[in-house]
């Protein structure tokens, strides 16, 4: 088929940052892309040919949109998957899959699939509503400290708390949840791997990730990790073993902790661009993005190494902020060497939203790594 120049139309649903980055590389190849979001002022609206405002969890929204194009992707997890199906039953390409996105949009549903194929996860209990769990911690089924996830919606830390006695569960919200222990480790790391409509599968370079300890977001993406090459090539084969059994078309984004004992566990999966992937756009030969539109399109997948060593810096919104948003001494970061700054293009302003971020390219990591915490000081989110 003809993507280039021609008639041919690409679905997005979501138009947040991650869609507007995949539209940079749409623009790049000039594929005609529509993109569905519920904000009128989502980051993606100015990049696409069409966009339309709807809501993602509804069937008739969701099916409609996808009436319209002939591949459809996701930016984001929480869209209706029955839409998909039908979709997918009459004939239009639909990556990931219904199958493999209802496998991945409830973490006790994920957390089983894992058990069921035998890939390495934290130990875990499942629970209908969060009041079962004072039941649980009473008969040993459960032990403090745990780890509270919400099964579904969760997402940058929201729907994540770590439950150390009886008075945390009090303000945790009702729903289904799982309560996963608690496990010492050395890092938290992440493996892209790529997997495009013909089969063909490549990884990228493990990450490091450091998080910020009270929003539970990730302050540091730092590539390549810095561990041994034995433990990295434990947390790719992990994440190619993932890939496989979920069978996806496109990104898989596969979260891991390394143990103290350097064993390797899988604390989630998303199955499109992730937060752990910004760095490529700068540092890799093939962005993240580019290899998402290449794998789904069954284009040939690009070169996923390292040009350069590198550190991604989210910018998230200040504490004690809201509003319109300013980026306060951004020409001072701009001043560095090998900085550059993405603009997401939310107009306002809230503490911890993600706003945008910074990649530092250096041939050094160490070097890169320093540069790093010198624009975390400098630039801060606030609003006018």
């Amino acid at each position: 088929m003809n993507y280039f120049s021609s008639d041919f139309k690409l679905g997005i649903l979501g138009g947040g940052q991650l869609g507007k980055m995949l539209l940079y590389n749409t623009r790049k190849f000039d594929i005609q892309t529509y993109v569905l979001d519920p904000s009128n002022e989502a980051p993606s609206r100015m990049a696409c040919n069409v966009f339309e405002q709807g809501d993602l969890m509804d069937f008739d929204t969701v099916y409609k949109f996808g009436k319209q194009v002939d591949v459809l992707t996701i930016e984001i997890e929480n869209v209706n998957v029955a839409a998909l199906e039908k979709l997918e039953n009459e004939g239009t390409k639909v990556y990931p899959s219904s199958k493999t996105l209802r496998r991945i949009q409830n973490k006790a549903t994920q957390k089983l699939f894992y058990q069921d194929h035998n890939l390495p996860t934290a130990p875990f209990s499942r629970f209908a509503y969060a009041s079962e769990i004072e039941d649980a911690i009473d008969n040993g089924g459960v032990t403090l400290p745990f780890v509270w996830k919400a099964a579904q919606f969760g997402y940058d830390g929201n729907g994540v708390k770590i439950v150390r006695s009886l008075a945390d569960l009090k303000d945790l919200p009702k729903g289904e949840c799982i309560a996963e222990q608690l496990i010492p480790f050395k890092n938290e790391l992440a493996v892209i791997v790529s997997r495009s409509a013909t089969g063909e599968t490549k990884t990228y370079p493990v990450v490091e990730m450091e998080f910020h300890p009270e929003a539970n977001q990730v302050e540091y993406v730092i590539c390549p990790a810095r561990i041994s090459e034995d433990v990295a090539k434990k947390a790719q084969e992990v994440a190619l073993k993932a890939s496989q059994a979920f069978d996806h078309v496109g990104l898989l984004a596969v979260e891991l902790f390394q143990t103290e004992d350097d064993k390797i566990l899988i604390n989630e999966v998303a199955p499109r661009p992730h937060n752990s992937g910004h760095q490529t756009i700068e540092a890799s030969y093939t962005s993240q993005f580019e290899q998402h539109i290449r794998a789904i399109l069954g284009l040939p997948l690009g070169k996923t190494d390292n040009k350069v060593a590198s550190v991604m810096v989210n910018l998230v919104g200040a504490e004690g902020y809201t509003g319109q948003v300013h980026y306060k001494n951004i020409e001072s970061i701009m001043a560095m060497d090998g900085v550059t700054p993405h603009i997401y293009g939310k107009k306002e302003t809230r503490p911890f939203r993600k706003m945008g971020h910074v990649t530092i390219v250096d041939q050094d990591l160490s070097t890169a790594r320093q540069i790093a915490e010198e624009v975390k000081k400098s630039i801060k989110v606030i609003s006018l």
